[in-house]
């Protein structure tokens, strides 16, 4: 297992800057996962790890080594891409053994290699097939295999299930995390599916316009993000503009125009004053529906427009202070069909109100 440090990096095409003064650490064996929206420089990123791109500025350690300029097959890094890029006229066994017929790896030794990475990945009994007699996500399987029999130092992965159907999907990034855990390897994985970020990370980061907004693990970075962007790329979220009445410790209350909240700080080092305007995170699926006001952070409405989903119902929330509205996921729906017209309120966990300094 090695770590990845990456100081003050900087890339640029022309003159467009792909990252900017960029930090990061990450720790051996970690599954470490890079998200954004298109063009936010993940990609360049995992590019710049692997050696395919030369950064204008900064450093790129593996462990202690700096392999700033050192050449893509002199880093021993194993890479998946998002296209299978398997060979068409060889079989499956001959795609994962080419990594070591390039590094002269004696016949022995290759034979026993490519069998325990088929095996690793549970492919095996495919050695003897084609591609085009492999289903798709039998093909990601033996890319992967062919990643991992070099034994490399770490292993990068750009958006490798983007070409795969949702079922799929989920068996995969599963394997995925098993393979990278089996084989104690550290792992960056580049993707815009915010759900499998969520599922098999160790630990992500935001990134956007080349720079990094946030880092943490899933949890964190979902119900504690740092500013609106990350709140509004992980996940849904209802954002409430309002004023700091009050600010005691990581805790704050804020004054908005549907009622008065109590919540926690997304960003300790970004502390409102009393008086300033901020933004209110609130997730859909944290607020509670009842008859009755549950005290603080409760505001009186009606359910609009509802969509049911069986295990789940999606609401408008009407409120009644302004008639704005607000989004409300109820697990088990109760109110669903049963409360038109009916005064409700909602009610939020003060844990579960981000405040959010612009």
């Amino acid at each position: 297992m090695i770590s990845i440090r990456i100081e003050n990096l900087t890339k640029k095409f022309g003159t467009t800057t792909a990252l900017s003064q960029l930090d990061l650490t990450i720790e051996p064996g970690e599954l470490f996962f890079l998200l954004g929206p298109s063009g936010c420089g993940k990609t360049t990123l995992l590019r710049s790890i692997a050696g395919f791109y030369i950064p204008e500025s900064g450093k790129i350690f593996f462990g202690q080594d700096d392999v700033t300029r050192l050449a893509p097959h002199k880093r021993n890094t194993g890479m998946m891409f998002q296209s299978y890029a398997l060979w068409p006229h060889m079989t499956v066994a001959q795609n994962v053994a080419f990594g070591l017929e390039e590094r002269k790896v004696p016949k022995p030794e290759l034979k026993t290699r490519v069998a325990e990475a088929l095996a690793s990945v549970r492919m095996e009994e495919y050695a003897e097939r084609k591609p085009n007699q492999l289903s798709g996500g039998q093909q990601q399987r033996v890319a992967l295999a062919r990643a991992l029999v070099i034994r490399p130092s770490c292993l990068l992965l750009d958006e490798p299930l983007s070409n795969l159907d949702a079922k799929l999907r989920l068996e995969l990034r599963a394997e995925i995390r098993r393979v990278c855990k089996e084989f104690r390897l550290t792992t960056v994985y580049v993707t815009h599916d915010q759900k499998e970020a969520l599922s098999i990370s160790d630990r992500m980061a935001i990134l956007e316009s080349g720079k990094i907004l946030q880092v943490g693990t899933p949890r964190q970075v979902y119900r504690r993000p740092s500013c609106k962007t990350v709140a509004n790329f992980i996940g849904e979220t209802n954002f409430i503009v309002g004023t700091v009445r009050d600010i005691e410790g990581d805790h704050a209350v804020v004054e908005t125009a549907i009622g008065r909240f109590d919540g926690v700080l997304g960003e300790a080092a970004k502390r409102p004053v009393v008086g300033a305007v901020v933004t209110l995170s609130i997730r859909p699926e944290c607020w509670k529906l009842g008859r009755q006001t549950g005290g603080r952070n409760s505001i009186a409405g009606r359910i609009g427009e509802a969509i049911y989903m069986g295990e789940v119902a999606q609401y408008d929330f009407i409120a009644s202070a302004n008639g704005s509205s607000l989004k409300i996921y109820e697990l088990n729906p109760r109110y669903l069909g049963t409360a038109a017209g009916m005064e409700l309120y909602a009610t939020v966990e003060p844990e579960d109100v981000v405040v959010l300094v612009d």
